[in-house]
């Protein structure tokens, strides 16, 4: 990709290790000729008053830019590719967080980082999202999106169907359903399967559930899933790469849809999801 007139910076909501960061992604881009864009919740975040360079602080978030650059983990990186989805706007990511699966660089190797990003050193992939329609809202989730039963309540009874077809009912404590960028979390954890980017289909498995006969079930990418509530009293909540969004009343039905191409992740030339997966997650042992 070329290198980028404009960025825009956000970072995670934890300052403790992000105002270096800053200053150092301001003193670059001033040297390298690109204006930051620092937006007003940025600004109140890290009380700035000033930065090196020409950077332009108190941005709207969403205004047009080349490119955002995160200084955060796997949360911050979300929230930034739902902001620009399907918009075409690359997400740089230096991991500032946790596991940073997500991550386009480590915060180890920062100013190598900021210098890929400002010089367009990268890949751009097209990844995939899901949307959710509940009554005239539509929500939308890069990594998952989640059915949850309530802590003081009973057991979630979930039915599920796709294309109209009706594939059964679980008593658990709720269902995930992930894109193949969003596999390696909730999905991985409910024992689902893995699915490498660019698998064209999401994955539907149970949390929890009370029954051998569960089992996770992908889907072909075309393919409607629709989740309803049979319980008659408990109402589920609903989770969007894990905000609660919603709430499912007893009876109710809800569709998922698979949609292509709608965030942009930056990675390193060459990088590959599999070394990826084994460096986040550990080696296989046998």
């Amino acid at each position: 990709m070329k290198s980028p007139d404009t960025i825009t910076l956000f970072t995670r909501r934890r300052t403790a290790h992000t105002p270096a960061g800053v200053i150092r992604v301001a003193e670059m881009a001033a040297r390298a000729g690109v204006q930051l864009r620092v937006p007003a919740e940025e600004v109140s975040k890290h009380d700035l008053s000033e930065l090196p360079g020409n950077a332009v602080l108190g941005t709207d978030p969403n205004d047009p830019t080349d490119l955002a650059l995160v200084l955060g983990g796997d949360g911050t990186i979300l929230s930034t590719m739902r902001r620009f989805a399907g918009r075409r706007v690359p997400v740089f990511a230096i991991n500032f967080g946790t596991i940073g699966f997500l991550a386009t660089a480590d915060r180890e190797d920062l100013d190598a980082g900021i210098d890929r990003a400002l010089r367009g050193d990268f890949d751009v992939l097209a990844l995939p999202a899901l949307t959710v329609a509940h009554g005239s809202e539509e929500h939308l989730a890069v990594n998952d999106v989640s059915f949850h039963r309530r802590p003081d309540m009973r057991v979630a009874e979930l039915g599920y169907s796709v294309v109209g077809e009706e594939l059964g009912e679980v008593r658990c404590d709720g269902l995930v359903v992930a894109t193949p960028a969003g596999s390696t979390g909730y999905n991985l954890a409910n024992g689902g399967p893995v699915l490498a980017w660019g698998v064209e289909g999401y994955v539907v498995s149970f949390i929890a559930p009370h029954t051998l006969t569960a089992r996770a079930l992908v889907v072909a990418p075309d393919d409607v899933l629709q989740v309803v509530n049979r319980s008659g009293e408990e109402p589920v909540d609903l989770s969007t790469d894990g905000r609660s969004v919603c709430t499912v009343a007893p009876h109710e039905r809800v569709e998922v849809r698979f949609r292509h191409d709608m965030a942009f992740l930056a990675q390193a030339p060459g990088a590959s999801f599999y070394h990826r997966l084994r460096e986040k997650f550990g080696r296989l042992s046998f």
